[in-house]
């Protein structure tokens, strides 16, 4: 068979094996990731040998680890990475050194020399973009609060890759005779900073103006032909001045990220991200030498529960210094606790340079296959765990399960059960989640009965009958989480009106640009009507003070039009400039004293 017709049944063997593999290990509760590397294992040199060139798919099935930072970055509108800066430099730098120290220290106690034991640990230490964010994108957790400090510290792993490979070039040059036409360190710092700012300049100054002339040409085609080429030159020429291919599609993401195009952009790159990433797991699944494996299979899976084992203990102790629950600490921990793709790349520097012999690398290439292969698993016996935890703390407690309400109300704070009072006295089909135990005891005790179940998850939400609710009621406290549950039933739920309580008048901008049916801020009537009673209690009559709140509210609204048009600092001038609040105010009617 010619190499066309061979390079034909190899897509044919790999699309079979991952139609077979991945839709199996969903149903069985693994994930598509750990299906993906299953069906690479089994189709590859080391499996049925169906196909004997991993190496060559690895390069081509990348493009789908950069397609996915793209579409990432475009999610990241440049204000918003702005605000995860702290979390960013300063929870990735914290977990980055701490991990690296640490796993170092454990590699040189086995026997490791410094310059190996480092390499290999910093490698293990840079978790897989890919199947982290994609473990992420099939929990819904994305944008949630937790998810944004994943997307941050995987962000700032990317950033680490950099210095990283220096210090690998640096290590084998003082291992070995100076190479004359190598360029000096300083010189490919300059040369990475002057790219980066040109890849920036040029974003922001030359991309909506060329993407505008592209769909002039009203061509489709020629639409998603520019996005390829914007994600791939970006990407190209990141690495061509020696950064990473991930981190200039993540940057062309976001300086399109309020672009005009974003939609259009993000629709045309996700079947090529889709079906490049899978190839991209296949492949990682096929790398795996089982021979290495089954010689030195002792030191591997030491090396698996070392390695694992110190890195989840780290990233629990950081997690729980910067303010995490217990269980937040306890999901990042069991998500980050593999290595990742970049230590493939960090391991070929390595062994270009001398550091790794090819028994050092095929041992740690293994080593970082492997715990990417039981990422999933872990996650799915943390979630047992966790589950296995709650069920003494649920105990009396029913959890959200076929519930068929024809409202469903998400939070039973103090809010929330004022709120449904009314509902109740109409007989109206009401389902309420909760996730505070006490508040679901306390709750039953005056009749009310609250289901245990956390909103800011879609199975939990699908699990409570939002698909079949009418309305949904977001009760929470917290302002993340209800701009999470929003965006969840927006996109699951479109047919379900939401009714969201604000937390302040920024909450209650984002709310209505949302388009949620209504929103209200959580202190403002009833503010209102405590300015009522103080106003009538100072001898105003009722119908002068209702008068007063009625004019309040009027201007308020007309603010929050201004606002939403202009921004918040229009509103603010219109308020300095007494055109909200005008002063003194028509209602103002000095009293007379008493002579007594």
């Amino acid at each position: 068979m010619d190499a066309s017709g061979f390079s034909l049944v190899q897509v044919v063997v790999l699309l079979g094996a991952a139609i077979v593999a991945v839709p199996l290990f969903r149903r069985l509760g693994l994930g598509s990731v750990l299906g993906y590397l299953a069906a690479g294992l089994a189709v590859g040199p080391f499996g049925f040998q169906l196909i004997d060139s991993p190496e060559t798919l690895l390069h081509t099935a990348e493009l789908g680890v950069v397609m996915f930072l793209f579409i990432i970055g475009l999610e990241m509108h440049p204000s918003k990475l702005w605000a995860l800066r702290r979390q960013i430099f300063g929870l990735g730098t914290a977990q980055v050194v701490t991990c690296g120290i640490l796993l170092t220290l454990v590699a040189m106690a086995a026997g490791v020399s410094f310059p190996v034991a480092a390499v290999g640990a910093m490698g293990f230490v840079l978790s897989s973009t890919a199947v982290i964010m994609q473990l992420l994108q099939e929990q819904g957790e994305t944008s949630s609060p937790e998810g944004q400090r994943a997307v941050s510290i995987l962000l700032f792993e990317d950033l680490a890759i950099v210095p990283l490979l220096a210090l690998v070039a640096l290590w084998g040059s003082l291992a070995s005779p100076p190479d004359a036409n190598a360029a000096p360190i300083w010189q490919a710092a300059a040369i990475a900073v002057a790219g980066l700012t040109t890849l920036l300049v040029a974003g922001h100054w030359l991309l909506d103006p060329f993407f505008r002339i592209i769909a002039r040409a009203g061509a489709r085609e020629v639409l998603s032909a520019a996005a390829l080429l914007v994600v791939l030159g970006s990407a190209v020429f990141m690495h061509s001045i020696g950064l990473s291919m991930a981190m200039g599609a993540f940057i062309a993401g976001v300086l399109l990220a309020e672009s005009n195009f974003r939609h259009q952009l993000e629709a045309d790159i996700e079947p090529f991200r889709g079906i490049l990433l899978g190839l991209f797991f296949l492949s990682v699944g096929m790398s795996l030498n089982l021979q290495i494996v089954a010689d030195e299979w002792g030191i591997v899976l030491v090396g698996v529960f070392a390695f694992m084992v110190v890195k989840a203990i780290s990233i629990y102790g950081i997690a729980r210094l910067t303010s995490s629950t217990h269980d937040q600490a306890l999901h990042r921990a069991a998500l980050f606790a593999q290595g990742g793709e970049f230590a493939f790349v960090l391991y070929a520097a390595a062994t270009a340079v001398g550091i790794f012999d090819e028994r050092a690398s095929a041992i740690m290439s293994a080593i970082v296959i492997i715990s990417m292969a039981l990422t999933p698993i872990v996650l799915l016996v943390q979630a047992q765990v966790r589950q296995g935890s709650l069920m003494t703390d649920l105990h009396g407690i029913d959890e959200a399960d076929g519930l068929r309400g024809k409202v469903l109300c998400v939070g039973f704070g103090r809010f929330a059960q004022v709120v449904s009072q009314a509902l109740l006295a109409q007989r109206v089909e009401l389902s309420v989640i909760e996730t505070d135990v006490d508040m679901i005891r306390t709750a039953a005790k005056f009749g009310f009965k609250v289901h245990y179940g956390d909103g800011t998850r879609l199975d939990v939400l699908h699990a409570s009958g939002a698909e079949a609710a009418e309305a949904i009621l977001v009760c929470v406290d917290k302002h993340e989480a209800a701009d999470h549950i929003v965006k969840l039933c927006q996109s699951a739920f479109p047919m379900a009106k939401l009714y969201v309580r604000s937390f302040d008048r920024g909450h209650s901008l984002r709310l209505i640009k949302a388009g949620v049916e209504f929103q209200i801020r959580e202190t403002f009537e009833s503010a209102l009507m405590f300015s009522q009673a103080v106003l009538t209690g100072l001898g105003f009559d009722s119908e002068e003070a209702k008068n007063a709140l009625s004019d309040v509210r009027f201007r308020d609204e007309e603010r929050l039009k201004l606002e939403l048009v202009g921004g918040q600092d229009n509103g603010r001038t219109l308020v300095r400039s007494n055109v909200i609040i005008p002063e003194p105010s028509p209602f103002y009617k000095p009293q007379p004293q008493s002579k007594e």
